[in-house]
């Protein structure tokens, strides 16, 4: 709406995908610059006037650094250094392909007990979203959450990349380097786009051997909707096969690059379609 497009987000509340689909690159392409400039108002006013990546990534950075002096100004003093910590580490945890977080990353021997303040205050600043396994998938999944075991994402994934030292030719153009933290940044897009929604209980789902991991699993109060994130177009999700064959749930959501699907309760969602899982 920024970069004057309105028309193409009110086609797609109106949720008519045939219609959507004949314009898919159109909002591919804005995708791929949402994951660089990010939803940051004064990065994406910028943008919006300018179309200077080197300009948006300098407010991005004046940002960081000012939550940096927050840290200093607002929290405790003795917990400064460890909300840095967590806070760097983020990234770095993102670009494992499992991605719960590891007390070890952010230091050597890290255990929970020396963070966990940390974490509270960073999530209590909405500077990070902290999204729990669960265990099971009953109602409400709350019931069913695992406190030790957590995926921490950051509030923007303009942000994230800055923070990365991500490249604008890099991102755009697609590079090798890139497969591994390309997803990072979309389960990071996913995330902040799951949390605009109100009353959704958002949480990610991995069984007792570790063999079936969800992206994101979550809880809209009526039903419990699994959701595999992926990057590319890439459809094979061997995890959702396995989550769908042990609860059989109602509808289940992979989102993609691909275009819009339904078939035997599995929902293909675009990418930059997903916040309209609240209406399916």
């Amino acid at each position: 709406m920024a970069t004057e497009k309105e028309r193409f987000a009110e086609l797609m509340n109106t949720r008519d995908f045939d219609m959507i689909t004949s314009f898919k690159q159109t909002y591919i392409d804005a995708l791929k610059l949402y994951y660089f400039v990010g939803g940051m108002p004064e990065a994406v006013q910028c943008f919006a006037e300018n179309k200077d990546f080197n300009e948006v990534r300098a407010i991005q950075r004046r940002i960081l650094e000012a939550y940096e002096q927050d840290f200093s100004k607002h929290a405790p003093y003795e917990l400064v250094p460890k909300i840095r910590m967590i806070w760097n580490s983020i990234p770095s945890q993102l670009a494992k392909e499992n991605k719960k977080f590891i007390y070890g990353l952010v230091r050597e021997g890290g255990r929970a007990k020396d963070y966990e303040t940390a974490i509270m205050w960073l999530t209590d600043c909405g500077l990070v979203h902290k999204i729990s396994c669960v265990n099971a998938a009953g109602i409400p999944l709350k019931a069913y959450e695992d406190l030790k075991a957590f995926k921490l994402f950051v509030l923007d994934v303009g942000l994230l990349g800055c923070m990365s030292g991500l490249r604008q030719r890099t991102l755009l153009d697609g590079n090798a380097l890139f497969v591994e933290f390309k997803d990072a940044l979309t389960e990071q897009y996913v995330c902040q786009q799951l949390k605009t929604i109100d009353d959704l209980g958002i949480y990610y789902y991995t069984n007792d051997r570790g063999s079936c991991e969800i992206d994101f699993i979550v809880d809209t109060g009526e039903q419990i909707i699994p959701v595999e994130v992926k990057a590319e177009v890439n459809l094979k999700a061997k995890s959702l096969k396995t989550y769908r064959e042990k609860f059989s749930p109602e509808i289940s959501v992979r989102t993609s690059m691909a275009d819009y699907k339904k078939e035997d309760g599995l929902i293909n969602l675009p990418l930059y379609a997903i916040e309209q899982i609240s209406t399916i």
